[in-house]
């Protein structure tokens, strides 16, 4: 992406205008509204990348602004006030703004806060746009299972896996830290209410050879003695696959951005 759309929601025109300069100096394209009414047309007509919003405003304030405009946009919002109580911080985070600067600021301070975000939002678009996103992908630790490729791997080396291994293996990653019985692997795995479950020691022992440097002290593959087994939880990953790389997120916000 070339240039970045900013736009300045202000109601004071000299700072408004002033912002405008230091933004076209550093080549971005900036959009000018003077209330939350008029920016929101704004970003209903052009292709918006980055709000600096005020918040003290008349007909329509940069919190009512940002609410709405989070209703269906996820760039980065930098909010502008006169007022420093945390407060007035936390209200503009909570409901959606990315960065918080307060009046009076110096220029290259806001400069450096909108530089910052965009770069973060320009990796988030990237990935996105890629279009390879594999949902069905679990990590814990160095082993990754994928659903789609129905492939398992431990440190990067794959590993071959029976249907039936992959299957509980599946399972297990999917929830883990929960502890299925027998019975229950046997019922989810095979559909059908459980008999015998002795097989099922089998398949655990034959996972845990594949996937464990040292089956007899498991890193993964966890016995509860009386109840059944776990994979331990080891803070599962989404994975976004980007140009042959990896990128790990712990979680994904309510606006679709990735959190690392």
């Amino acid at each position: 992406m070339n240039t970045y759309n900013v736009l300045v929601v202000e109601d004071e025109k000299e700072i408004a205008d002033a912002i405008e300069i230091y933004l076209k100096n550093q080549g971005y394209r900036v959009f000018k509204g003077s209330n939350g009414i008029e920016g929101l047309e704004i970003i209903d007509r052009e292709e918006i990348h980055l709000a600096i919003v005020d918040i003290m405003m008349p007909k329509m304030d940069g919190i009512q602004m940002t609410m709405k405009l989070r209703e269906n946009h996820d760039f980065p919002v930098i909010m502008l006030s006169a007022k420093s109580e945390d407060f007035d911080k936390i209200t503009g985070l909570n409901i959606g703004a990315d960065d918080y600067v307060t009046k009076p600021f110096t220029p290259l301070e806001l400069l450096a806060r909108v530089n910052s975000q965009l770069r973060r939002y320009s990796k988030y678009l990237k990935l996105v746009g890629n279009k390879e996103i594999e949902e069905n992908v679990f990590s814990i630790g160095g082993l990754e299972l994928s659903v789609d490729r129905v492939e398992v791997t431990v440190d990067g080396k794959q590993v071959k896996m029976t249907p039936i291994e992959f299957k509980i293996l599946h399972l297990l990653m999917k929830n883990a830290g929960r502890v299925f019985s027998s019975e229950e692997i046997y019922e989810r795995v095979w559909n059908e209410q459980a008999i015998n479950t002795d097989t099922i020691m089998v398949h655990i022992r034959n996972i845990r050879e594949k996937i464990e440097i040292n089956p007899k002290n498991p890193k993964y593959l966890k016995v509860v003695w009386g109840v059944g087994y776990k994979i331990e939880d080891r803070k599962r990953k989404f994975i976004i696959k980007c140009n042959s790389r990896n990128y790990y997120f712990s979680s994904i916000n309510r606006y679709g951005k990735f959190l690392s």
